[in-house]
């Protein structure tokens, strides 16, 4: 078993994203080394030098380009690589191309270090998660994806300004896919142990339905809104990265909406999607049962159905 160095990350993948990710996880101070990988060594090396020359505003880093052997210590490994989704495509539309991008990468990855938590970052990111728990070797509860996370903080912000009070008070998750069959879970949602409706009435808003299901389109809409307005996202997702790299280093079990393999869940099986699991050291440690109405549930089925599909059509 190799002595994996608890200080050092691995970002595999320099686009947008995977550059955005090693900036804020360069600002968090939870690691003391990190190292980029990515198909195009000088956009690595780039990216590790721009990232650098802050750290004397920063904390003590090594931060540096590498290959695959550079990787055999890291305690995270965050996968980024892998096509960007382009206006008017899915994330769905991106499977095929990156499900063969994670052919190559992942044996590489798992070659030389097995005893990591693996992040999957790249979309899409439930196909991608189930992809690489097949290709890696590794057992469940070290290999999941970023999942909901963002959409899940995309919620509490919308929800916060609807209601006028800091997102950081309101408690409510998006499950199953992340993408267009996504479920805002209202039945468990609560601001500070307030049940939402009760909440929302306190603030003026009566009209729930259609709050509902205005926030929902809201949440769901965001990634194809930012990417029509600028090309790319990578900020959002970039701080999701962080929050979960700090759950698992600081060992803090932080129960956050991760995608991972499901096993009678909801009656769901086979399948990487979201649902809140509880994060630390030890990767996900367990999902935490929550509460769903029957339309709730049969989304979620019907969310599940949709990504077995794509995952039996992509032969993964």
């Amino acid at each position: 078993m190799a002595v994996l160095n608890g200080r050092k990350v691995a970002v595999v993948g320099c686009g947008f994203v995977g550059a955005a990710s090693a900036f804020a996880l360069m600002e968090s101070g939870l690691f003391s080394e990190m190292v980029l990988i990515d198909a195009n060594k000088e956009k690595a090396e780039g990216e590790a030098l721009d990232i650098s020359h802050g750290l004397p505003f920063s904390k003590p880093m090594q931060i540096y380009a590498g290959d695959y052997k550079d990787i055999s210590d890291a305690a995270v490994i965050v996968v980024t690589a892998g096509a960007g989704q382009k206006p008017g495509e899915t994330r769905l539309d991106l499977v095929k191309k990156n499900v063969g991008i994670f052919k190559s990468i992942i044996p590489q990855i798992a070659e030389v270090n097995k005893e990591a938590i693996m992040l999957i970052v790249a979309n899409p990111v439930d196909i991608l998660t189930y992809a690489a728990w097949k290709l890696s070797g590794y057992p469940e509860n070290r290999v999941f994806g970023s999942g909901t996370t963002l959409d899940t903080a995309r919620l509490k912000y919308i929800l916060g300004q609807h209601l006028g009070v800091d997102s950081r008070s309101v408690h409510a998750f998006i499950i199953g896919e992340h993408g267009d069959s996504e479920i805002a879970a209202w039945s468990s949602a609560n601001v500070s142990g307030i049940p939402l409706n009760d909440f929302c009435e306190m603030r003026g808003h009566f009209n729930h339905d259609e709050s509902m299901r205005s926030i929902a389109e809201g949440v769901k809409n965001s990634a194809y809104d930012i990417i029509e307005k600028k090309g790319a996202t990578y900020y959002g997702i970039a701080m999701s990265v962080r929050r979960i790299c700090e759950a698992i280093v600081r060992d803090e079990k932080t129960i956050l909406p991760i995608s991972g393999i499901q096993h009678d869940n909801h009656g769901i099986s086979d399948v990487a999607l979201s649902m809140p699991a509880i994060v630390g050291k030890n990767g996900a440690e367990g999902t935490v049962p929550i509460s769903l109405s029957e339309d709730e549930e049969r989304a979620l089925k019907a969310s599940a159905d949709t990504l077995k599909k794509v995952i039996d059509d992509a032969e993964i």
